[in-house]
């Protein structure tokens, strides 16, 4: 198949069938009384807000999570159901004139933001919608044990300016049995706080604590919402958490989450090098025989890790082919000796299915802990994505 768009050198597939069973199967394990909401920072771990937004509420999503102001502003710009959106981090105060009047959620992790919050509210004559973040373990954002008086006392005077949709806390990596104790510790503290604020008669419209690994793996975090991200997308948090949850999957259903991803893109030219000679810049590898090489336009410059040299597989002909020599900013060579009639033109598969072979994500670094996410997010924006069926 060759490639319609003239300026591309590669395109993604996004899979509406497999986000649809990832949705079924984390209804499945939340229940109907917690809403689930669609985390969507990192331009949608890749994927583009422009295409998860849609397809999310058609599969009856109505709450979405972002890092920063600018993405919830993208997804107010998709959305069509009138979702409700969050902000989880970066927000400039400059920002929360358009926010409020936008009827965005925020975290409020500090008494600056917090302020800022209350005064644009007041100006504007629309009430804040906030979501008070506690600090539980994660030592990042949050606000500390000892802050709890002065906050409750500035939050009962200005109550007529807000909404309190929400008390939240992060999880410091539910998907490592290494943080077990940690995590659990966190668990309890958030405990704390939420009767804390019940005992001065403060009600939260949603309390929400878990993110994919704690929706998976601690089932005392699913409260009135949970936080998805690398889930939603088809991938367990770390293969750690899959093991663990192994068994209590049905017999009839081993892999319930579905890649939605599959990245494409066609060989450029073939090549004949002689035994003894080296392909590409230095002398990483040398031609152990006669070979034909072909040169696929995909490098470190499009999310292709330069750690892939030498090291990376692709699909051509149905059939799996290692990367040779060093991976360029703009291109990979690739072993083809043994393919018969391959030409220019050629469908390259860089991750997933050809004929009965797969590439996953995770077999681009044998899942150094991180590589779904890291790989997801660095696929440059600019690289066409269509949606398929």
């Amino acid at each position: 198949m060759y490639l319609t768009h003239m300026q591309h050198t590669s395109y993604i597939e996004i899979s509406k069938s497999a986000y649809k069973k990832n949705i079924e199967f984390l209804r499945s394990e939340v229940g109907p009384k917690t809403e689930i909401s669609i985390v969507v920072k990192g331009n949608a771990y890749g994927h583009g807000i422009d295409n998860i937004v849609p397809i999310a509420e058609e599969n009856g999503i109505r709450h979405f999570s972002t890092f920063s102001a600018d993405e919830a502003l993208h997804v107010h710009q998709v959305s069509k159901e009138d979702s409700q959106i969050m902000v989880m981090g970066m927000l400039d105060n400059e920002d929360l004139v358009e926010i409020i009047r936008k009827g965005i959620s925020f975290y409020v992790f500090e008494f600056d933001r917090l302020e800022s919050a209350i005064a644009v509210a007041k100006m504007t004559g629309t009430k804040a919608k906030i979501h008070i973040e506690v600090e539980t373990g994660f030592h990042r954002t949050g606000f500390e044990w000892d802050d709890k008086k002065w906050l409750a006392q500035i939050l009962h005077e200005n109550l007529d300016f807000l909404e309190l949709k929400g008390l939240c806390t992060h999880f410091a990596g539910a998907e490592s049995i290494s943080n077990y104790v940690r995590v659990r510790n966190q668990i309890k503290q958030y405990k704390k706080f939420k009767s804390w604020f019940s005992s001065q008669k403060f009600s939260f419209e949603k309390y929400h604590t878990a993110c994919s690994a704690a929706t998976l793996l601690y089932p005392e975090t699913k409260l009135d919402m949970v936080r998805v991200g690398i889930a939603s997308y088809g991938f367990w948090p770390t293969q750690e958490t899959y093991m663990y949850r192994f068994k209590s999957l049905p017999e009839n259903n081993k892999n319930p989450l579905k890649r939605l991803i599959s990245w494409k893109s066609s060989i450029m030219n073939t090549k004949a090098i002689k035994m003894g000679e080296f392909i590409g810049y230095g002398s990483s590898y040398m031609a152990p025989r006669d070979m034909t090489i072909a040169l696929v336009p995909i490098g470190y410059g499009h999310g292709y890790s330069r750690m892939l040299s030498n090291q990376g597989k692709v699909l051509i002909g149905g059939m799996i082919v290692p990367v040779v020599g060093t991976v360029t900013m703009n291109s990979i060579a690739v072993d083809v000796t043994d393919l018969e009639k391959i030409q220019k033109g050629d469908e390259v598969v860089l991750v997933g299915n050809q004929g009965d072979k797969e590439i996953t994500i995770a077999s681009f670094g044998e899942s150094s802990l991180q590589v779904n996410y890291e790989l997801l997010t660095r696929l440059p924006q600019d690289i066409p994505r269509r949606i398929v069926d």
